[in-house]
């Protein structure tokens, strides 16, 4: 099983750094707080974290999705050439993993500053590659990833990480406002 030293390197392209995944960190509290305060963060997400307790509390849920095997988020970092990181541009993760179960699902966001450079996209793909390479052997074949349908970006990082739309989910209030897209990836669909 997967744990949490586990970090996945996304190669430099001529025009964006590389990127390290690597699992959420108690020093990421203060940098989480900022992002709380982002308002299409908390719209299109159900990230809520307004202040230090709310941010622990977030990072601890993280922690235990390891620990239980269950869900593996990361926090996704742009690197320097020198190999340095900065503070998280993005979260992958990957939830309700059940051994022996055909499916899971993925989800992600951005933060602001890193929005429209194609991080969310070349993160999800190496999410997708680690996932189907730690979990197949387990009977994990296919992720399904849902965003709301008037949050077209969302769809544009689905579409270009080669999940296909397959279903509109009816709105089920509270939990999901709004109709819903559902995007799937199976793993005989190779990367790329």
């Amino acid at each position: 099983m997967p744990d949490t030293t586990t970090r996945l390197r996304v190669d430099a392209t001529p025009t964006a750094p590389a990127l390290v995944l690597r699992p959420w960190s108690a020093a990421d509290a203060a940098g989480l707080v900022a992002l709380g305060r982002d308002d299409a963060l908390r719209r299109w997400t159900s990230f809520a974290v307004d202040d230090e307790t709310s941010a622990a509390r977030w990072l601890r849920e993280q922690r235990q999705g390891w620990e239980q095997g269950r869900r593996f988020a990361f926090a996704v970092e742009e690197v320097d050439p020198s190999g340095t990181g900065g503070p998280p541009a993005a979260h992958v993760v990957v939830k309700n993993v059940v051994p022996g179960a055909a499916s899971a699902e993925v989800g992600y966001w951005t933060a602001a500053r890193a929005r429209g450079r194609g991080i969310a996209p070349r993160a999800l793909r190496a999410l997708t590659d680690w996932i189907f390479t730690s979990f197949a052997r387990d009977g994990l074949t296919r992720l399904e990833l849902i965003h709301r349908t008037d949050n077209t970006a969302s769809c544009r990082v689905a579409e270009t990480s080669r999940y296909g739309l397959t279903a509109v989910l009816p709105a089920q209030p509270p939990a999901y406002p709004g109709e819903g897209h559902l995007h799937v990836r199976h793993l005989t669909e190779t990367s790329r």
